[in-house]
């Protein structure tokens, strides 16, 4: 039996573990928090339970939502479904109804009124042009140079608001390559693959505790530890000094950067290169208030700083509790989390109407949530060496920092793993 270890119990180590053990491995998981999940998990503490970050998933999320019922999981109602909308406290923007999802786009397009009938035809041809190009570009634009000509009520309502939610990089920066990529996987791969899935329970409960539970339950090991050394033993590993027949190095870019510095100094040093762009989630409480949906689209500015606001009451989960998301947040960290604090709320209070007055429960700070998903980023390969791989959402891809972008990865190291064993033994 192969024995493999996984560094790191976030969403690519749980899929590598979950992974392996299913294709027959004797797995070791080492995880350095006291509990699973890594940068998307619930937060443990007395009163109602926060996550320590406002996830979205969509309907492409194909592998994650497979690996959840895997383990025991149930995605259909632990996750609120619903069509891509862009609706603002004061309007809506485009809404895709169900359907073939070209057809589906055409419709949500031409049926928004919020944009003049010019804008539209010209983001429609803009969009074909895109289509037909393969969902190309020079690689060098960022999303402001691809989409400077399209009309600024199309810039403001639709590709600013998606590409810092799904890179979290503003547009100034962001790759306009990756940007098309996921409009592509997002807006045109399958009906109902733009849909989006809002989680109804924390964000521990639809993946980490489950997961958790399988892994115990088919002999799996969970150990909190932060591995401190990696060294190679013939065609064997050690990990702080235990013998593995291989590894999957799951943790963040920084701590695989560290472990691999010796093993594999070229390969550390891309995986150390990141520059990263931090999300802050400012929670409120407001007792018998609502928004006017359970996920609404605000509109940043100098003052203004988040860009969506959440109704966890609507979601199920903790009635008059509301949650406001700052991505691409470096400018706002830098002047501190009460002064962010202190311009969401008074944003929230002047786009929403309020039944009594809102509150801060908590200001939360992710400074390392995503890479920066900037034009011609070097992202090293999953491959580190003969033995030994690495998941993440760091990696070489066409994807930004994603969960599902993270469970792939998992996932195929551990068939890696499993396919090339350097050193396996037969039990």
């Amino acid at each position: 039996m192969t024995r493999l270890a996984v560094i790191g119990g976030g969403w690519a180590g749980l899929a590598a573990a979950v992974e392996a053990v299913s294709l027959g491995a004797s797995v070791t998981l080492f995880e350095m928090a006291p509990t699973l999940g890594g940068r998307a998990r619930s937060l443990e503490g007395t009163g109602p339970a926060l996550d320590n970050g406002q996830h979205i998933l969509i309907g492409a999320y194909k592998d994650t939502l497979a690996l959840m019922r895997r383990v025991g999981g149930d995605p259909d109602s632990d996750l609120l479904r619903m069509p891509l909308r862009l609706r603002y406290p004061d309007r809506e923007t485009l809404r895709l109804p169900p359907g073939p999802p070209t057809l589906a786009f055409l419709r949500g397009v031409l049926t928004c009124t919020a944009w003049s009938l010019q804008d539209r035809l010209r983001f429609l041809a803009t969009s074909s042009l895109w289509t037909l190009r393969g969902f190309r570009c020079d690689p060098a634009l960022t999303v402001a140079q691809l989409c400077g000509g399209l009309p600024r009520a199309v810039r403001d309502d639709l590709i600013d608001p998606l590409c810092v939610a799904a890179l979290n990089t503003p547009s100034t920066q962001a790759s306009a390559l990756v940007f098309l990529r996921v409009l592509k996987d997002a807006l045109f791969s399958g009906p109902g693959s733009a849909d989006l899935l809002l989680p109804r329970r924390g964000l521990s409960a639809l993946l980490p505790t489950p997961a958790r539970a399988w892994l115990l339950s088919r002999g799996a090991e969970l150990r909190t530890q932060r591995v401190q050394r990696l060294e190679a033993q013939g065609r064997q590993w050690k990990v702080d000094g235990e013998v593995f027949d291989a590894i999957v190095v799951a943790c963040t870019s920084v701590e695989a950067s560290r472990l691999t510095r010796d093993l594999a100094p070229h390969w550390s040093a891309a995986a150390g290169a990141f520059e990263f762009q931090p999300i802050v989630t400012i929670y409120l409480e407001s007792a018998g208030s609502a928004l006017p949906a359970p996920m609404v689209a605000l509109r940043e500015s100098a003052t203004e700083p988040a860009q969506f606001a959440f109704d966890l009451g609507q979601l199920g989960q903790h009635p008059g509790l509301f949650s406001l998301v700052v991505s691409g947040a470096a400018p706002w960290v830098a002047q501190g989390l009460d002064a962010t604090g202190a311009a969401a709320l008074a944003q929230a209070q002047r786009h929403f109407q309020w039944a009594t007055p809102p509150k801060i429960v908590r200001v939360l700070s992710e400074k390392r949530a995503t890479f920066a998903c900037t034009p011609g980023l070097n992202r090293p390969d999953a491959s580190i060496g003969p033995g030994i791989w690495a998941a993440g959402d760091y990696l070489a891809g066409p994807y930004p920092a994603t969960l599902e972008g993270a469970v792939q990865s998992g996932l195929s190291a551990a068939r890696s793993a499993m396919r090339q064993p350097v050193g396996a033994t037969s039990s």
